[in-house]
Formats: structure tokens, C-alpha cells, sequence
């Protein structure tokens, strides 16, 4: 078993196990939420296997991620500097468990949120790249029906926030249970719900 948290299933592990042989490991995704996978190799060199519930390791040391503060993605201009405004009925509430990250996270790729919490149980929940080109923020007011969002970039990171949420809630909302990973000698890695034959869909 891996007592660290993994964003990526190392190809080697699976390689120097053989056929039939079980890895359990801590899984994250790059924008949060983790569970714990149970991965059986396969004689072709894969291995496949369901979560089997949530986990919180720390991740392991040459996966951990250091983010590029906000002030870089505003070009050093004040919020909102040059972002687009809407607003949104999907709550920062609705996305902020575990189990919704988890979600969200398998079917985004190089996104990560930050919640900087104001007076009042107020708080803006803040999106970024990886690759530092986009942002969204969402400001979060206890009781409103509708939030305010800004959003620049190429990406419209709150937009495949809403519709991973959208696809999640379609399914009716499955427990980290129903969710599943295959990792290919390769290093090609793909999650599912409920079987391999039916893989998570990307967004963005």
C-alpha cells in the first residue's frame, strides 16, 4: 500500500507487479478531493480497479504543487482587472465537499481552487491554471440565490466547474464508490464510473 497521495499512479509500481497482484494507493486530482484506489494488474500490463472511499495524505514530495500567486494572473492590475463578468446559480457551497472536488477533479485537467475566506461567513473561491493564461472568481454570500463571477483567460474555468457539476448531479451525485481508475504500462491513465467501458468525460 502508498502512504502518500498520488496525482499520477507511477508506471513503474504497476510494471513491477505482477499479474494479479493488488495496489492500493491514495489518489488526487490536480483540483482536489482524493480517494483511495484498489488496482488489480492485469496480464496485459495494466492495472484497473474501483475507488473504495475518501483519503486525506499529504502528497508525496515530487508531486506537490507550488502555485503562482493571484497577482500574477491579474497582471498586476487590481481585481477584477480585465475579467468578464456573469453570475451563477450554482453555489461555491454546491462544489466545496470533498466528494464534489473529487468529481469536478476527475473531469478538469490543470485547474485548482482557493477559498479566501471574508467577514461575515462570506468568501471568494478563487479558480487558476496551472499554466497561469486563466482565472475565475466567485464570490460566495450566505442566503443569495445568484453569485457574482469573474472570469478571464482563454479558459472559463467557473464554466467547467459548472458543467463537471452538471455531469455529477446527471448521474446522481455517485459516492467515490462508483468511481473507478485504470492505469496503462505507459503511465495512460483514464477514470470510470461504474465499469471501464464507461469513462468519465473531460471538460474544457
Amino acid at each position: 500500500m502508498i502512504t502518500a497521495s498520488l496525482r499520477e499512479i507511477p508506471a513503474d509500481i504497476i510494471r513491477q507487479t505482477r499479474p494479479g497482484g493488488i495496489i492500493v494507493s491514495p489518489y488526487a486530482t490536480e483540483y482536489g478531493g482524493e480517494a483511495v484506489v484498489r488496482l488489480t494488474v492485469k496480464e496485459d500490463g495494466s492495472a484497473s480497479g474501483p475507488f473504495v472511499g475518501s483519503s486525506a495524505f499529504m502528497r508525496l514530495r515530487q508531486q506537490r504543487a507550488y502555485r503562482t500567486h493571484v497577482k500574477t494572473y491579474l497582471g498586476g492590475k487590481p481585481w477584477p482587472a480585465d475579467g468578464r463578468r456573469t453570475t451563477t446559480s450554482l453555489s461555491p457551497e454546491d462544489v466545496a465537499d470533498w466528494l464534489p472536488m473529487f468529481a469536478v477533479g476527475l473531469q478538469t485537467q490543470g485547474m485548482f481552487p482557493y477559498p479566501e475566506k471574508l467577514e461575515g461567513g462570506r468568501y471568494t473561491l478563487w479558480l487558476r491554471d496551472t499554466r497561469v493564461t486563466s482565472w475565475a472568481s466567485i464570490d460566495f454570500v450566505p442566503g443569495a440565490e445568484e453569485f457574482e463571477v469573474y472570469q478571464s483567460g482563454p479558459r472559463e474555468l467557473w464554466g467547467e466547474v459548472t458543467a463537471a457539476h452538471a455531469w455529477w448531479d446527471d448521474q446522481d451525485r455517485p459516492e467515490f464508490e462508483r468511481f473507478g481508475l485504470t492505469v496503462h504500462p505507459d503511465g495512460t491513465t483514464w477514470s470510470w464510473l461504474d465499469s471501464p467501458e464507461h469513462p468519465v468525460p473531460a471538460v474544457g
